[in-house]
């Protein structure tokens, strides 16, 4: 059966023809790339991507189907989906559908055949810019025009666009909790785009967590008496996403906070610090991050077009940055380029990282910091509610 033809368009001018795979139609959107070599339907259903076309440059896409259990939340994210070849077949014992079935019923337009390491570059070297996906307009000087015509990302407020209407108790998704902890902590998470597995893993440490929405007010979940906040990831600009940010401020001092990828950024802007966009983020499985706290390096998972700047605080002697709410050691750093990773604040409980400790199907090196938010809690007087 042939598939339509289709073409994938830049603001810049390029041009990438190829053919249709998944829906008919077109998408537009900001074009990424992810270096990961697997976890393509966990890349597919993460809020993060809300608004992006990503662009994979491991050139096989598909081989091992899509199932029910790997999905990061309830449908396809991404804009659109952009391969060098789509898989005609499934080879997985696990495999429930094909890649190109489950964009179809996801109404989400892929496109193949194109030259995903030239595209890559382009990106590498322009930076991350507005694309479209179209089965529809093929004429490529008007789809260049409509894609110069599209929002920019920048400024875009997405999180609440992904997150839950209500709030919503974890095991309601993930099952019950770990019963190899002796207590139990009781959570709050701010979902700006939550991914299920970081539901699992707090669940897998013994902790019992309650979803709420992204706008939630912080006198809301302070009422709640919990032992900890979690902020998560989510797409968007962190500036944009300003009642995150006036949570997390008002949160601080009062309760242990983790905070990841976006989550993170929201932290640090209510610390007082900058965040800015990045010439093409990082996105992939493969990222060596240093903890400075420790010494160790970890292999981490990254999806991230914005990142705080390390430059965005005043610092004392010992180079942690001065806030309102007394110092932040700036503590985990990415080796390729030097971006700030994370950080851990000196006088209040708070701390988060910039890259995915959740990360499924891996690497799975940090997942030791959701142990650290279990501690956190116990050191600060977080009173757990007793035996299982």
């Amino acid at each position: 059966m042939s598939r339509p033809p289709a073409i994938l368009a830049m603001e810049d001018g390029t041009v990438f023809p190829g053919t249709s795979f998944g829906a008919e139609g077109e998408a537009f959107g900001e074009a990424v790339f992810n270096t990961g070599m697997a976890g393509y339907q966990e890349i597919l259903t993460d809020p993060s991507y809300v608004g992006q076309i990503v662009a994979m440059t491991s050139p096989h896409q598909g081989n091992y189907g899509v199932n029910a259990e790997d999905p990061e939340s309830w449908r396809i994210q991404v804009a659109g989906f952009a391969v060098r070849e789509a898989a005609r077949r499934a080879s997985s014992w696990r495999a429930e559908g094909s890649l190109a079935d489950a964009l179809a019923e996801g109404s989400v337009p892929g496109i193949e055949g194109i030259d995903t390491r030239r595209l890559t570059r382009r990106l590498r070297e322009e930076g991350a810019m507005r694309a479209a996906i179209s089965t529809v307009d093929l004429d490529p000087a008007s789809l260049v025009a409509r894609v110069q015509a599209s929002p920019l990302m920048a400024g875009a407020d997405l999180a609440q666009t992904v997150s839950t209407p209500e709030p919503y108790e974890a095991t309601s998704v993930v099952g019950p909790i770990s019963d190899e902890h002796p207590s139990v902590y009781r959570v709050a998470a701010y979902d700006f785009g939550m991914k299920r597995n970081m539901l699992r893993l707090l669940a897998a440490h013994g902790i019992e967590t309650t979803v709420y929405p992204a706008t939630t007010p912080a006198a809301e979940v302070a009422r709640g008496g919990y032992d900890g906040v979690f902020l998560s990831n989510g797409p968007g600009d962190p500036a944009a996403t300003r009642y995150g940010i006036a949570a997390a401020r008002e949160l601080l001092g009062k309760v242990p906070i983790f905070g990841i990828c976006l989550g993170s950024q929201l932290l640090g802007l209510a610390l007082g610090g900058h965040t800015y966009k990045m010439k093409f983020g990082h996105r992939g499985v493969n990222q060596p991050v240093k903890d400075l706290s420790d010494d160790t390096v970890q292999i981490t998972s990254h999806n991230h077009g914005f990142a705080l700047d390390p430059d965005g605080w005043a610092k004392d002697e010992g180079g942690a940055a001065l806030t309102d709410f007394g110092r932040v050691w700036l503590s985990h750093w990415n080796l390729n380029d030097g971006t700030l990773e994370g950080f851990r604040c000196a006088d209040v409980p708070a701390f988060s990282v910039q890259y995915h400790p959740e990360a499924a199907p891996g690497p799975h090196d940090a997942r030791g910091l959701f142990g650290e938010f279990r501690e956190l809690m116990r050191t600060s007087g977080a009173p757990a509610a007793g035996a299982i």
